[in-house]
């Protein structure tokens, strides 16, 4: 990670920065960036260096704090330097990716080691150049510490390793030895002892590396674990961890979204919703704070099952909905994360950010997801109703309490169904000759079918903006077979702002909970010129997000 900041400290960070490396010149940089233990404390380098509260406080100060740190990055390289080196006397300069990988032909012309650097400290330069992410901060906390609860919440899907070897075809930009998993665990791993979130949601998590080196390394970090496997043959499942020393466990529910004899539910993805109950410290003691309800989620891939993501959608929903609310009525905050294989312009993200979805007679299912521009020639539409009464979800992704009684001697008709039955009556056949003045309207026309109406009431909006203002370029987390998109999210709950309508959309200000900042992510352009991911910067087709709130607790 190339973004220089510490969430647990905002002050004297430019200070400590210089007055470590100037009283330590042989230090090297990862003791400035990483930790080697497992938590942060006011001693370490590290929590000093709360850089990107806002980058344009750096920008004066990152080039002398580069000029310090190089001597000891080019001397540790690629895999403990962050900042980058100096370039030795008659050494060529790292440039272009072709360069590069002149680099790693005669790196792997040696033994695999994987204690050591894939890079050296040239190469380690040219990532760091490409790659930098910057933290964009927000707000200011203007209330006294004792009234709110400020926490970092991190979204990453590491890639599965049986996935990847699956799929391999995908990875041929990529040499075989970054794809091991003895080489990407250390540097996923580092990526979460640097950021030290409270609360991690990972998605590909597979089962054996759960057990053996997951969750025994991030118990050692104190994280308390909580894993779903995918049903069926599949190896990866989703898995939400959480600091036991800033949050308790109050409630935990395990979201399967195969459900046998239901066909737009036949995909073996997952999701876990936990309630989380945060820890106060002593100078806070007073009344129990308002829990805080987190969900994590893998949607099914297939672009042509546009079906089964907005069904999946709506089970996590209610699952959340009920999860969240309280015996007076009350709503929890909602932290809702996962690769969502979704796109910002894609009508399941406008359910979930709008909180409503009215789909259009015989909208296909491939442009649920937003993920391809043309679809197959005779793709099958979206049903209303979406899934079946048995489920017992209704239109407003909640669980139905009671069901209606129904007569089985007669058929009973919604006024859904008269809406259809009249559409059918009043659709003009295609034979029909145009007579002015008679049939003047002209044959053809959008498609027939039912309209699909989706609804919730949890008021989420996304952390990200999905576009960078400085590049003029949208943001991007995976970059698949050439074409950047943006399919992984931070939801969080928020405040619905009265606004004048504006094609559907609509805006939010923060209420009870707070977005403090958030970790830029990068545009297409720059994962293009470090060819893609992974790299050996990145050890997953997806890049991370991170986002720190506040909880206000007088509420």
């Amino acid at each position: 990670m190339t973004c220089l900041y510490a969430p647990k400290r905002g002050h004297q960070w430019k200070e400590e920065l210089l007055a470590c490396t100037r009283d330590s010149p042989s230090r090297s940089s990862s003791s400035l960036c990483y930790p080697a233990s497992n938590a942060h404390t006011a001693d370490q380098p590290v929590a000093c260096t709360l850089a990107m509260k806002s980058h344009h406080r750096l920008e004066t100060a990152k080039d002398q704090i580069t000029m310090e740190v190089a001597g000891s990055a080019a001397r540790n390289g690629f895999e403990e330097g962050l900042s980058g080196g100096t370039e030795t006397p008659g050494a060529k300069q790292i440039t272009t990716w072709k360069q590069v990988q002149e680099l790693a032909a005669t790196k792997r012309a040696e033994p695999p080691n994987f204690e050591k650097s894939y890079l050296d400290d040239q190469s380690s330069m040219f990532y760091n150049r490409i790659m930098w992410r910057d933290w964009q901060y927000l707000h200011e906390v203007d209330l006294p510490s004792s009234q709110h609860f400020d926490f970092t919440v991190l979204s990453y899907n590491i890639l599965s390793q049986d996935l990847l070897e699956k799929y391999m075809y995908l990875y041929q930009h990529c040499s075989p030895d970054i794809l091991r998993w003895e080489y990407r665990w250390p540097k996923i791993l580092r990526e979460l002892q640097y950021w030290d979130a409270e609360v991690l949601c990972l998605q590909e998590v597979q089962e054996d590396h759960y057990r053996q080196y997951v969750q025994p390394t991030l118990s050692a970090y104190g994280y308390n674990s909580h894993y779903k496997r995918r049903t069926g043959r599949r190896t990866d499942g989703c898995c939400t961890s959480f600091k036991a020393q800033y949050f308790t466990l109050l409630c935990e529910r395990h979201v399967e979204y195969f459900r046998p004899g239901i066909e737009v539910l036949n995909c073996d993805n997952v999701g876990i919703v936990l309630l989380l109950q945060p820890r106060l410290a002593d100078s806070q003691d007073g009344c129990p704070p308002t829990p805080l309800c987190v969900a994590n989620t893998h949607l099914a891939y297939h672009p042509e099952r546009g079906d089964a993501k907005l069904a999946q959608v709506a089970l996590l929903l209610a699952e959340v909905d009920e999860l969240s609310c309280s015996s007076n009525g009350s709503r929890c905050p909602i932290i809702l994360c996962g690769d969502l294989n979704s796109t910002p312009n894609s009508p399941l993200y406008q359910l979930l950010h709008n909180g409503v979805l009215d789909c259009k007679r015989g909208l296909p299912a491939w442009k649920v997801s937003g993920q391809r521009l043309s679809g197959p020639p005779h793709s099958k539409p979206l049903s209303s109703p979406l899934w079946p009464d048995i489920l017992g979800i209704n239109n407003h992704c909640q669980y139905v309490t009671q069901k209606a009684t129904r007569t089985t001697d007669r058929r009973m008709y919604t006024r859904e169904d008269i809406l259809q039955l009249r559409d059918y009556a009043l659709l003009r056949p295609e034979y029909l000759a145009v007579i002015e003045g008679v049939t003047d309207k002209q044959p053809g026309g959008e498609e027939l079918g039912p309209r699909l109406l989706l609804q919730h009431r949890l008021n989420l909006t996304s952390a990200y903006l999905h576009y960078l203002a400085a590049k003029n370029r949208p943001e991007v987390t995976i970059l698949s077979l050439g074409v950047g998109s943006t399919v992984d999210y931070i939801f969080y709950s928020a405040e619905p702002f009265p606004a004048r309508p504006n094609k559907g959309l609509r805006f939010f200000v923060d209420g009870q909970l707070k977005l403090l900042g958030r970790l830029c992510l990068l545009s297409e352009d720059d994962l293009l010129k470090a060819q893609g991911l992974p790299n050996p910067w990145y050890s997953s087709d997806h890049l991370h997000l991170v986002a720190r709130f506040s909880l206000e607790l007088s509420k």
